[in-house]
C-alpha cells in the first residue's frame, strides 16, 4: 500500500513510522522521542497547552523549532512566574523575533498561567486534572489506521475538556487544540498501527503511574 494509504513513511534507518514528520531528523525525533509519550509535568503540560495555542494558524514544526525561545522568553513555562508578567513584559515578548509575537496569543499565555495556578489548586496538580479526563478504553478506536486517525481532529473527551477550560476561563484551548495537546501528552496513543514506536508508546503508557 502507499503512504497516502497507511499514513506511513519507511526512515533511512528501515523503521516505518506515522508519516507527519516527513523525515525531518528534528521532527522525527520529536516522533520518536516525545509525541504520545505519557507526561506528568505541571510545566510541560502548560507549556505544550500554550504552544498548540501558538500554533494555530501555524505548522506544530514551526513552533517546535522556536521551543527554545518560547521557553527562554515565558520562564520555561513556570506559570507562577508568567502569570506576574505585567504590561512591560508583553512590550518585551512583542518585541522578540524568536517566538511568534501575536498579541491575542501572548496575553492569553498569561491570562492561563493565572487560571492554571487556580485550577493547580483545586485539583491537586494540572496532571491530576488532565489525567482524570483520560479517554476510557470504550472511547478509543478498536484500530487506529490512517483513516481513522483523520477522523481524529476532536473527539468527546477533547470537547469536555475545553468546554471546562473556558468555563474557568482559559483562552485559546478549543476541542482541536485541545486534542493536539492529548495526543502530544500521551493520554491518548495516535502513533498509527505498523508505526515503529506504537507499540514502545503503548508499553510506556501501560506502566506510567496516573496522578492522583
Amino acid at each position: 500500500m502507499s503512504e497516502q494509504n497507511t499514513g506511513l513513511i519507511e526512515g533511512a534507518d528501515g523503521r516505518m513510522r506515522c508519516f507527519w514528520h516527513a523525515n525531518l531528523p528534528d521532527y522525527m525525533a520529536y516522533h520518536d522521542r516525545e509525541w504520545a509519550r505519557p507526561v506528568a509535568n505541571d510545566r510541560r503540560l502548560f507549556e505544550k497547552l500554550c504552544l498548540e495555542g501558538f500554533q494555530s494558524g501555524l505548522s506544530w514544526l514551526t513552533i517546535l523549532r522556536k521551543r527554545e525561545n518560547f521557553r527562554e522568553a515565558f520562564d520555561d513555562f513556570d506559570f507562577e512566574r508568567v502569570a506576574r508578567f505585567t504590561e512591560r513584559d508583553i512590550e518585551r515578548l512583542l518585541g522578540n523575533p524568536g517566538i511568534v509575537r501575536h498579541g491575542g496569543k501572548i496575553r492569553s499565555t498569561i491570562n492561563n498561567a493565572r487560571r492554571a495556578i487556580e485550577l493547580a489548586e483545586e485539583a491537586g496538580s494540572l496532571a491530576a486534572y488532565f489525567w482524570r479526563h483520560e479517554p476510557q478504553p470504550e472511547e478509543r478506536p478498536e484500530r487506529l489506521d490512517y483513516a481513522t486517525l483523520r477522523t481524529l481532529g476532536k473527539t468527546d473527551a477533547s470537547i469536555r475538556i475545553s468546554k471546562d477550560l473556558k468555563k474557568r476561563g482559559w483562552t485559546f484551548v478549543g476541542p482541536t487544540t485541545v486534542y493536539a495537546f492529548m495526543q502530544a501528552m500521551g493520554l491518548v496513543n495516535d502513533h498509527i498501527e505498523g508505526c515503529a514506536v506504537r507499540a514502545e508508546v503503548e508499553a510506556e503508557r501501560a506502566r506510567f503511574q496516573r496522578p492522583r
